[in-house]
């Protein structure tokens, strides 16, 4: 892993913590580890990164002191409309960007984003799609790999400059 990889893995982190995503501490110390490795410094990531086992509840607070040092930061939109938008618009980045599999993005998406905004149309390409792969079987002619390919097409044109965060 390379300095800038470190860095993005903590932002990426910091932005999920933001958006209302759940982020274990096991998986904030190992990235604190992973960073540090890859030569990251700020006065509190080797804390975190040597956080043991008993340790773990101290992880959130020490991951907030990182982000802080290194300017990390993320500060998810006040508007709840907006929040649900800019979750919607980083799940398919997640997606776009290989981090997040097309099957679970979309699914989260139709879950934690469409339902809540009443299912608008940006969002319709995807949902349609979650909803065929959760009903999805062997039997089907479409193959799994094509629905993903075909999520993934839709994440990418919900990233796209101009898109639903925009809209509002």
């Amino acid at each position: 892993m390379t300095r800038d990889e470190g860095l993005d893995l903590l932002r990426q982190l910091a932005r999920a913590r933001a958006l209302g995503r759940h982020v274990g501490s096991d998986r904030l110390i190992q990235a604190g580890l992973d960073a540090l490795l890859a030569e990251v410094d700020s006065p509190s990531l080797a804390l975190l990164a040597g956080l043991g086992r008993r340790e773990e509840h101290e992880a959130q607070g020490l991951f907030d002191h990182v982000v802080h040092e290194l300017g990390l930061g993320f500060e998810s939109p006040a508007h709840p409309i907006a929040a649900k938008w800019a979750l919607a618009s980083w799940l398919a980045a997640q997606i776009v960007d290989g981090f997040l599999d097309p099957a679970t993005g979309a699914d989260l998406i139709w879950g934690e984003v469409a339902r809540e905004l009443d299912y608008p149309d940006r969002l319709q390409p995807i949902v349609e799609l979650a909803i065929q792969l959760d009903d999805w079987n062997a039997d089907w002619s479409t193959p799994l790999e094509q629905l993903k390919e075909e999520v993934l097409v839709a994440a990418r044109a919900l990233v796209e400059p101009g898109g639903p965060e925009t809209n509002l």
